[in-house]
C-alpha cells in the first residue's frame, strides 16, 4: 500500500461516526452534481427538470 493510501485510511479511522457520515453525504451530493454536469454536457437542450429527473433515475437504479 502506498503512503498516500495509508494516510487516507488512517484519517478515516480517526474520524468520528458523525464525521464519516458527513463525508459520505458530501461524496453522495458531489456525485449527483457531477452526474448532472455530465448530463448537461450530453443534453444541452434539456431543462433543469429533465436533468434532475435523469439524475434521480440514475441514482435510484444504481448498484453497489
Amino acid at each position: 500500500m502506498d503512503e498516500a493510501r495509508r494516510r487516507q485510511l488512517d484519517r478515516f479511522k480517526a474520524m468520528t461516526p458523525a464525521e464519516r457520515w458527513q463525508a459520505a453525504q458530501d461524496l453522495y451530493w458531489s456525485a449527483r452534481r457531477l452526474k448532472a454536469a455530465f448530463l448537461r454536457s450530453e443534453h444541452p437542450d434539456w431543462d433543469d427538470d429533465a436533468i434532475e429527473d435523469a439524475v434521480k433515475r440514475s441514482f435510484r437504479h444504481a448498484r453497489a
